[in-house]
C-alpha cells in the first residue's frame, strides 16, 4: 500500500525540482500569493509525486490525483482544510505550470466539522494584553482594535497610517485585497512614539544603503522607494536579512517574524489564566463579535474584516450566543 512520504526529497525528485517547484513559485509570485502559500504548494506537489513513487508529473493526472486525495483523507485522516488545501496545490500544478484539462475530480473528501471560532472577553483582551510590552503589546492591540490578520499587521508600512482621516489602510490583504479600518484614538500617541523610535533606524539603514523589501517590482520601477521612509516597515526587524530574489550584496531590512508575536501572545494568555484554546487570530475573532454586540450591522463587520461572502462574518452572530441570556431550568429547582 502507498503511504504519505515524509522523508527527505530523493535525487530523482531534485532533478526536476528547479523546473518544476520553481516555476510553481514563480507563478505564485506572478499572482501575488504569498511566500508561504507557495511553499505549501511546492510541498503538496513534492508528496504527491513521491506517494506516486516519483513518476513524472507530466505522466499524471486525474486518477493519480484521486487516488492521493482519498489517501489522505482515508488512512491519514486529515482536516478538511489540509486535504483542500493539497487539492488546490496539485489544481494549481496542472493549471499553470503542466496545464492539463483533469475534468472531474472524484475522490473521498475529508468531513468539515462546523466549529465556532474562540472569542475573547473583553476583560480577557485587557488581562492578555497587559501581559503585553513594548512593540509586542503595540501590535497586539492593532490585531484586536483594527480586525488585522497577523500578517496584515506585520506588513503594516509607515505610509499605511493616516492619522488625519483616523484610518489603516491594509495593502494585499487576503485574497490579494485592499481595504481601509479605523484608527483606534487610544494608539494614536503610542504610534507617533513607536514611529520616532523607527524613524532613527530607517536613517541608520538610508545611510548605510540598507533599503526594504517592496511588493513585485516597485523596487525596480522605483529605485529610490526601498530607501523611502513612507515604505519602511511600521515593524522593522531587528537584524537585517538576505532573500534568493535579492542580490547578496544587498541585504534588506524585512518586517518583524511571526513568530515574535506569537510566542508573545501565546505566553500572555498563559499569564492572563485564559483557558481558550487561542492565539494572534483570536484578536481578530474578537473585534467581530464586539462589534457585533456593540449594536454594528453585518456589513459594517464584513467590510471591515475584509470578506468577500457576508456568510463568512455571519458566523461571528452565532458565536454572539444568544441562548446563553436564557435562564437555565436548573436555576427553578
Amino acid at each position: 500500500m502507498n503511504t504519505l512520504p515524509t522523508a527527505q526529497t530523493p535525487h530523482s525528485m531534485e532533478q526536476h525540482k528547479p523546473k518544476v517547484l520553481d516555476m510553481i513559485r514563480n507563478h505564485c509570485r506572478v499572482k501575488h500569493m504569498s511566500d508561504k502559500t507557495a511553499t505549501a504548494y511546492c510541498g503538496w506537489v513534492r508528496r504527491f509525486s513521491l506517494f506516486h513513487n516519483k513518476r513524472p508529473l507530466s505522466a499524471m493526472g486525474t486518477v493519480e490525483m484521486e487516488a492521493f486525495l482519498t489517501h489522505l483523507a482515508t488512512v491519514h485522516n486529515v482536516a478538511a482544510s489540509t486535504q483542500n488545501q493539497a487539492f488546490n496545490a496539485i489544481l494549481f500544478l496542472y493549471t499553470h505550470v503542466i496545464p492539463k484539462d483533469l475534468g472531474k475530480i472524484d475522490s473521498i473528501r475529508a468531513n468539515k466539522p462546523k466549529r465556532l471560532p474562540a472569542v475573547f472577553t473583553r476583560a480577557e483582551v485587557a488581562a492578555i494584553i497587559g501581559q503585553l510590552y513594548g512593540t509586542e503589546k503595540l501590535m497586539g492591540l492593532l490585531l484586536y482594535g483594527c480586525g488585522l490578520r497577523l500578517n496584515e499587521c506585520l506588513g503594516l508600512r509607515v505610509k499605511d497610517l493616516d492619522f488625519d482621516r483616523m484610518t489603516v489602510t491594509v495593502m494585499e490583504g487576503k485574497g490579494n485585497k485592499d481595504r481601509v479600518v479605523m484608527l483606534p484614538q487610544s494608539l494614536v500617541e503610542p504610534l507617533r512614539a513607536h514611529l520616532a523610535r523607527v524613524a532613527e533606524l530607517h536613517r541608520q539603514d538610508a545611510a548605510n544603503g540598507i533599503g526594504v523589501s517592496l511588493p513585485g517590482s516597485l523596487g525596480k520601477k522605483y529605485p529610490s522607494a526601498p530607501f523611502a521612509w513612507a515604505w519602511f516597515w511600521l515593524f522593522p526587524a531587528r537584524k537585517v536579512c538576505t532573500d534568493p530574489r535579492w542580490a547578496a550584496d544587498r541585504p534588506k531590512r524585512h518586517h518583524i517574524h511571526e513568530t515574535v508575536l506569537q510566542k508573545a501572545v501565546k505566553a500572555a494568555i498563559g499569564k492572563a489564566r485564559v483557558t481558550k484554546h487561542a492565539g494572534c487570530h483570536t484578536f481578530r475573532h474578537s473585534f467581530a463579535t464586539h462589534l457585533l454586540e456593540d449594536g454594528y450591522d453585518i456589513r459594517t463587520v464584513q467590510e471591515l474584516l475584509g470578506h468577500a461572502d457576508v456568510r463568512t462574518t455571519m458566523i461571528y452572530t452565532h458565536v454572539m450566543g444568544k441562548g446563553c441570556h436564557v435562564k437555565s431550568p436548573a436555576d427553578r429547582l
